[in-house]
């Protein structure tokens, strides 16, 4: 779609704090689930704020270019089990996090400086349309499973979904989410256009709030969507991960350390990947090429050092967000200045525990609704990449298939204590197969 608001441009105030309270709802769910996932007394609020602070900083490496947030990294939840696996103590493992955090921020580091002095040409060669445009839509297919279940949240059992009440009234929360998304961004007019997210989770959260209390007057459990029982125990203040971690500091030995490096140094790699169809897919969106300008150089400073500031903080390293490119797409709003301010307020919101809270308590199914969007519009933007491509061609055809079936079809290999994803494998092998099969166009 066409952009409303270019990179550069400025909406009014009023504009721009709702413009940014919708990005921190696309970013917010992925982002304080990490910590909730491994536990160990995790922060979400530190978690938020350390993805507020690595935007910031991912702004300014890339000169305010790259309209893109970053949030806790899924990618490394292994590495941070294996962190407070290996710890002799819970401080410890904090203490390990930020460390790991650290390596993969370095290895972020050392490609920047690599791809300095090498250029991007050796990226656009190994990775071209026919590559990256299926691994970008991948990226989005990926994860159509979590927008699904997500969306029959309250119908997941151990052998499937088996839709009861409970699950019906969810799933209905779902469908109303979804489609108000979709019928203020096509039918909208003027600002409803611009911000469907918003619309489209008050509308879910409010039918959910109507069945819960209704839930609630009947005694009926079934149905009770929204859980309010967070607000008896909130966080107050974040409790920052370097703070558990100056505990702990003095039992690293080098064992530890080398244990760290195995569990964060692979996978960084991994991500480098997934970075770089981000930037692809967000270059197509926004119809210019970021790894020329601001440079690949830059946006990899950015999402590195934006990781260590969000392990030293909230012990999540930070990347850039599908959530965040896909309401790029959907709005047509690519203001830095934007996600600028959403990064602002996640800072200020991580502060403010019954702002956090409340937010924490979007129901699963009207999130899943959103996502349904979100990571479709994803694929969809992979998909756009290829239109180009000759697939007449037998040699772009083997390597299209390829990525789209090893991707979707979940390749997901483990060599050692490193996981390979599935985007990861489905990049790797049609890398492999298009330098085989199209060597000829790369000389």
């Amino acid at each position: 779609m066409k952009l409303v608001y270019n990179i550069k441009d400025k909406p009014t105030l009023p504009k721009l704090i709702v413009f940014a309270f919708q990005q921190l709802l696309a970013i917010l769910a992925a982002t304080i689930a990490v910590p909730g996932i491994i536990g160990h007394g995790m922060s979400q609020s530190a978690a938020l704020f350390g993805a507020g602070v690595g935007t910031l900083v991912y702004l300014l490496f890339t000169k305010f270019k790259s309209p893109v947030f970053l949030g806790s990294s899924f990618a490394f939840i292994g590495s941070m089990f294996a962190a407070f696996g290996g710890a002799v103590s819970t401080a410890a493992g904090y203490a390990g996090i930020i460390i790991g955090g650290i390596f993969a921020g370095l290895v972020y580091v050392v490609i920047a400086i690599a791809v300095k002095f090498a250029g991007v040409n050796w990226i656009n060669k190994l990775m071209p349309p026919v590559v990256i445009g299926p691994t970008v839509a991948i990226i989005g297919l990926s994860l159509a499973g979590n927008a699904v279940g997500d969306a029959l949240t309250f119908a997941k059992t151990d052998v499937g979904f088996v839709m009861n009440t409970k699950g019906w009234i969810g799933f209905l929360c779902a469908l109303i989410t979804l489609f108000t998304i979709m019928i203020c961004s096509i039918y909208g007019k003027k600002m409803m256009k611009l911000i469907p997210f918003i619309i489209g989770i008050l509308a879910g959260y409010l039918v959910a709030t109507i069945f819960t209390l209704i839930g609630m007057k009947t005694g009926n459990n079934d149905f009770i969507i929204v859980d309010w029982s967070a607000f008896s125990n909130m966080q107050w203040v974040p409790n920052f991960t370097f703070l558990q971690a100056a505990k702990g500091i003095k039992e690293i030995d080098a064992a530890y350390l080398a244990l760290l490096a195995v569990a964060y140094v692979p996978v960084a790699f991994v991500v480098f990947a997934e970075h770089i169809a981000d930037h692809k897919n967000l270059s197509n969106i926004i119809e210019k090429d970021l790894l020329e300008d601001p440079g690949l150089h830059r946006t990899l400073l950015g999402d590195g050092v934006g990781s260590m500031v969000g392990a030293i903080f909230g012990g999540c390293p930070n990347t850039t967000y599908g959530e965040s490119v896909g309401c790029v797409a959907i709005t047509g709003n690519a203001s830095v200045i934007s996600i600028f301010a959403a990064a602002v307020f996640a800072i200020a919101a991580s502060f403010i525990a019954p702002f956090v809270t409340l937010l924490s308590t979007i129901p699963s199914c009207v999130m899943g609704g959103v996502c349904i969007t979100l990571y479709g519009f994803i694929a969809v933007s992979g998909l756009k990449m290829i239109q180009k491509v000759a697939l007449e061609q037998n040699s772009n055809l083997f390597t299209v298939s390829v990525i789209l079936i090893a991707g979707i079809g979940g390749m997901q290999l483990q060599i050692g204590k490193v996981t390979l994803t599935s985007i990861a494998c489905a990049l790797i092998l049609g890398i492999v197969v298009n330098l085989l099969l199209n060597r000829k166009k790369a000389n």
